[in-house]
């Protein structure tokens, strides 16, 4: 499903932020990225979802081979990919539900199912009667929820989240965790970043931690 083999990735001419990364990732696993601010699990989550590419090395996403893959391809690679980011790319020129839909009217979907489907999205993460809203009318904690919820109604063979529980509350957080859980037990392989060890002590089944010096451990179970 996921693997990345001798994979560097650097900016320019400046260090590299990831440096030798080898694992893989099987269809269905539940999986942590940790590590400090910094050490490079945003980085890592963006090469999964075909955001960009590595400086060096092969990363396999679904079948696919990120690293030979034509720019022009990669947004199709995304239909499959759920893609929940730090910068939440919320569109503010529309309401909540259309941004949610905005993956379906990529896809194609008839309107009327797409429209369901939104809202079914945005009940799951406890957002029914806010869709007319505008993001810019919503809490912080809200426009993450919303961003969930546009990730998740495509209903995607992977779901990466780069500290999705970052600006919720403790029972938002826990709520949108078991949202994970949910995809998860369907069968959908999932990613998340984070730092925080409580969630991770709650939901690890395996572990990915990178330091600061960027040394990589593949660490089973909960990480202590």
């Amino acid at each position: 499903m996921i693997e990345f083999q001798h994979v560097f990735k650097s900016y320019g001419r400046g260090r590299n932020i990831l440096a030798d990364i080898n694992f893989s990732v099987e269809p269905g696993e539940f999986v942590f990225v940790s590590g400090p601010s910094g050490a490079g699990k945003s980085t890592l989550l963006r090469l999964i979802g075909g955001l960009e590419p590595p400086s060096r090395g092969s990363v396999h996403v679904n079948g696919h081979r990120i690293d030979k893959m034509p720019s022009r391809a990669r947004p199709y690679l995304r239909r499959a990919v759920g893609v929940i980011l730090q910068d939440m790319h919320l569109l503010y020129d529309r309401n909540a539900i259309s941004n949610v839909m905005l993956p379906l009217s990529v896809a194609g979907l008839q309107s009327s199912l797409a429209i369901t489907r939104a809202r079914a999205a945005m009940e799951k993460v406890g957002l029914s009667g806010k869709e007319q809203l505008n993001p810019v009318e919503m809490s912080g904690g809200e426009q993450q929820r919303l961003a969930i919820a546009r990730a998740i109604v495509n209903r995607p063979a992977i779901l990466i989240a780069d500290e999705p529980t970052a600006n919720l509350d403790e029972e938002s957080a826990r709520r949108i965790m078991e949202v994970f859980r949910d995809f998860n037990r369907v069968g959908v392989t999932t990613l998340i970043a984070s730092h925080d060890r409580q969630l991770m002590a709650t939901y690890a089944k395996r572990t990915l931690r990178i330091d600061a010096a960027g040394r990589f451990a593949d660490i089973p179970g909960v990480e202590s």
